[in-house]
């Protein structure tokens, strides 16, 4: 009987271990936040049934629930809903997404390296590995980000990585061929060795690379949302829905807009703000706002208003080099967007609330 088993162990080779004595068991794999409370975890493990949790030095059997021949990993996901799902990905999805990947960047595995520095309960750290182990390409895992083991993994010979747009700015990027980035709005002004990245949990990582699908990936928009159909997609959720219509699309609940060749994405459907009328897609207007000098970071919100329905408001956290006017910022979305996209209030923060994947939490705004 296949089963599915919880790491609790931190990032490293110790993970990546016990990760392949599951598979060559014929086992699937439950990525977990080692540094989760203790309430959190367990209902995590309630909702994913998982026959054992191996943290170090111990393993807890538990009344768990079989997984499906050739099933991989279960990586949680609150998608829209704000509980836990667990996305079942399959051997044939984890390879399918190493191979169009590989394929896109070009990656030897005789001279290419790959670099885990993301959380690996998230997709986009677990895809590193997963990726590297299916390529047979060099490996190596740091149990979080650190600024200084990353660039000596880069000295040492990491060629490869993954990264969020807030780390980007922390390091010197010159040391790796291909950084991938995903998990919060872009830079315009990124460095040329970078890839922007759009992928879900339920799509095991990134399948969209600087706009163009990745091989096998198909696109369509219907009524404003990205839909989906790929080999790399998840085989169901961990409770036995089946996400996937008659035809095999995955909605993926984000807005955006797809010509036959290149896919604009606007947004999660459920941030659009509608304020007199108009529909306001934030990230296109903090991709404006985060060009000026003065914003370090910017979060775009509808704050609720009895006469506009709701209003834009643009959330900064200063950079240091003055405070940007919300006139001044009105004139930059203007500039580009509809004037109904224009922040019409401004609110000053030391800090945006963000997931350890770097995707701003609009819940806490």
């Amino acid at each position: 009987m296949n089963e599915l088993i919880a790491l609790a162990l931190t990032p490293g080779d110790d993970f990546v271990s016990e990760l392949v004595r599951a598979w060559d068991n014929g086992d699937a794999v439950l990525p977990l936040d080692p540094a989760s409370p203790a309430p959190v975890r367990e209902r995590i493990l309630l909702t994913m049934a998982p026959s054992k949790v191996i943290e170090p030095g111990a393993v807890h059997v538990r009344h768990g629930i079989p997984t499906e021949p050739g099933d991989a990993i279960v990586v949680t996901t609150s998608g829209t809903t704000g509980h836990p799902k667990g996305a079942v990905l399959t051997h044939d999805a984890i390879a399918a997404s190493a191979v169009a990947t590989s394929n896109r960047l070009g990656v030897d595995p005789d001279s290419d390296h790959w670099l885990a520095c993301l959380p690996v309960h998230h997709v986009g750290g677990l895809s590193v590995i997963t990726r590297a182990l299916a390529t047979n390409t060099a490996l190596t895992v740091l149990p979080r980000f650190d600024v200084d083991a990353v660039n000596q993994a880069a000295s040492n010979g990491a060629t490869l990585v993954s990264m969020v747009t807030t780390m980007l700015a922390r390091m010197d990027t010159a040391g790796f061929r291909k950084i991938l980035l995903g998990g919060s709005a872009i830079p315009v002004d990124r460095p040329s060795n970078t890839v922007a990245s759009y992928g879900m949990t339920e799509s095991g990582s990134g399948v969209i690379y600087d706009h163009l699908a990745l091989d096998g990936v198909q696109v369509r928009v219907v009524n404003g949302e990205i839909q989906l159909r790929a080999p790399m997609l998840l085989r169901s959720y961990r409770d036995g829905t089946d996400p996937f219509n008659a035809d095999g699309w995955f909605a993926t609940g984000d807005g955006g807009s797809w010509d036959g060749e290149r896919l604009e994405v606007f947004g999660r459907r459920g941030d659009m703000i509608i304020t007199g009328g108009e529909n306001v897609w934030p990230t296109a207007v903090e991709k404006v706002l985060a060009a000026d000098p003065a914003v370090a970071e910017v979060a775009v919100v509808g704050r609720p208003d009895a006469e506009w329905g709701q209003v834009v408001t643009a959330i900064i956290v200063p950079s240091g080099c003055g405070l940007a006017t919300l006139d001044q910022l009105r004139d930059a979305v203007k500039a580009v967007l509809p004037a109904a996209w224009a922040p019409r209030a401004l609110e000053v923060t030391d800090a945006l609330p963000r997931t350890s994947i770097g995707k701003i939490v609009r819940s806490k705004l």
